[in-house]
Formats: C-alpha cells, structure tokens, sequence
C-alpha cells in the first residue's frame, strides 16, 4: 500500500509545490520547519525530518522531471513525507564509495526514518517517523 492511501484522515495535513530548481531545496527545508514548529515536533525528531526532506526534494530535482510536491501527513501517532515529481523511476538507494561526494541521500533517509519506500507508480518517495514523546503524539 501505498502512503498517499491513508487508512484513516490525517489529523495534520500540509502540501506545497516546488518549482524544479535545486536552489529549491532550501525553501523545501525552511517550509518544513515552519510545518513541525506548528505541529509542536520536538526538536530532535524535527531536525532528522528537516534533513529527509533536504534528501528527498534534493534527489527529487536532481533526478526526477517536472514540479516536485512535498506533502506532510500526521495520521494515528506517524509522520509521513512524502516527496512526488512526474518521474516515473522510483528512487534507489546507490552504493557510494568512501570517496564518492554524493549518492548517498537514500542512505540517509533510511538510517533517519522508522520507514521509507516508494510508490508502486515510482513518482512518491516517502519515509515515516514515530511522533511517541513528541508534543503532538501527546495530544492524541
């Protein structure tokens, strides 16, 4: 199943569209911020989210086509982003030698994120958190 086919209504729910420019990333990261700010996400989990999502519209603009829409979702104590642009070749994770300056960013998402996968159309990269001990799962 799919993370854009959610088994309930999320309680939070956020999507913004970004143009497909790197120089994007950042307003990427600065929206999100403000997301987890709102929805009172502790600090440590806010900054693991803030850097998937860096990694996610990052690797979206660099290797997908088109206008990338980053979506976040708070549904029965998760938080989902996700990430879709109209590529339809799903993310990989690459193995980067020691030396390599990059390929590393889905290595990243699944060393942060309790889950992470890719749509079975390969447009959305998502990855999950656990919201326990966070000011939001408190409020459930």
């Amino acid at each position: 199943m799919s993370p854009t086919r959610l088994p309930t209504q999320p309680q939070h729910r956020f999507e913004t569209v970004l143009a497909p420019e790197l120089a994007r990333v950042s307003d990427a990261r600065r929206s999100a911020s403000a997301v987890l700010r709102l929805w009172d996400v502790g600090k440590p989990l806010a900054d693991d989210v803030q850097l998937v999502v860096s990694e996610l519209v990052a690797n979206a603009m660099e290797h997908g086509s088109g206008w990338v829409a980053l979506r976040f979702a708070e549904t029965a104590g998760n938080l989902t982003v996700e990430v879709t642009d109209a590529n339809h070749v799903p993310a990989r994770m690459r193995c980067s030698k020691p030396d390599d300056p990059r390929g590393r960013g889905l290595v990243i998402v699944a060393a942060l994120a309790q889950k992470w996968g890719v749509s079975e159309n390969g447009r959305t990269t998502w990855a999950r958190f656990i919201l326990e001990g966070t000011a939001m799962a408190a409020a459930d």
